[in-house]
């Protein structure tokens, strides 16, 4: 009886949750996958049941250049957020002795975020423009004779921006799995003979591995989504999934665009999925 009546109070604790879950997650995916069967045209969304809008997708060439594209834009700015943020946590984990400051550095690190990421990209513009900051500094100073182009709405000034906007997503996750590092750990292989780097690659890389697992989740599944920096920081000039249905949904083409989100959301599962059985980030949770 007792057993019974702890069931039932579970039930009712989770209950809450759950429909939050159902309402906000679950039915807005399943209203995304329904319209993505749906046919359309000029005028008019037609609820229907075909295939055509992802055999359109799948079988166009422009839709593969573009997965590439986004991809390219993941990997670049995981392979700089993950150098990056392992760098900040490490030093605020094992060189920082200080708790006090260990907060106040991190606070740093977060002051960025006080702002809205738009105005954040917007303030790269100045700076790597034609006649910007950076070029001004460089004619200057005589390393280069004419102004660089790439600087500005290029793929390189994408990668940039969002390497600004999301590495202490990785920051984060990395700190949190290096302070549950035991440190009688590091003193054990620096007694056994271990230099420096030989503990950073047996010790503190495999125990980091949840938080770089989790900071790289954040990251790859921000960026595959983005599209606001592609817009602004590319000048129009570079394509990205989630570019592509912010402009399907601009012309009112929503059945389209469910089916290439629905597209999307499988490869970022895909991917999720490949990490999480590389590492086991429940050590982490």
């Amino acid at each position: 009886m007792a057993s019974d009546t702890s069931k039932r109070s579970s039930y009712f604790l989770i209950t809450p949750m759950a429909a939050i879950f159902a309402v906000f997650l679950v039915i807005p995916l399943l209203t995304i996958v329904i319209v993505s069967f749906w046919d359309y045209d000029e005028y008019r969304i037609l609820p229907d049941f075909i295939l055509e809008n992802y055999s359109y997708l799948l079988g166009s060439s422009v839709t593969w250049s573009i997965y590439l594209n986004t991809l390219k834009y993941a990997a670049l700015t995981w392979v700089f957020t993950l150098l990056i943020g392992f760098t900040v946590a490490y030093f605020l984990a094992f060189h920082v002795r200080s708790l006090t400051w260990q907060i106040v550095l991190f606070m740093l690190c977060t002051i960025p975020f006080w702002t809205s990421n738009i105005i954040r990209m917007i303030s790269w513009i100045p700076f790597l423009g034609r006649n910007g900051l950076l070029n001004s500094a460089l004619i200057n100073m005589g390393i280069v004779d004419q102004p660089l182009e790439f600087l500005l709405f290029s793929d390189f000034a994408v990668v940039l921006a969002d390497v600004h906007l999301y590495t202490l997503f990785m920051v984060v996750p990395i700190f949190n799995s290096m302070m549950r590092i035991d440190r009688s750990l590091i003193e054990a292989a620096r007694d056994a003979g271990a230099s420096g780097f030989e503990t950073l690659k047996s010790v503190i890389v495999p125990l980091s591995k949840p938080g770089i697992a989790i900071g790289s989740i954040f990251v790859i599944t921000v960026v595959m989504g983005d599209f606001i920096t592609v817009r602004l920081m590319s000048g129009g000039q570079s394509a990205s999934v989630g570019l592509q249905i912010s402009n399907e949904i601009g012309l009112l083409q929503y059945p389209a665009a469910a089916a290439s989100a629905v597209v999307l959301l499988i490869t970022v599962l895909l991917i999720v999925t490949g990490l999480l059985r590389l590492v086991d980030i429940r050590k982490e949770l």
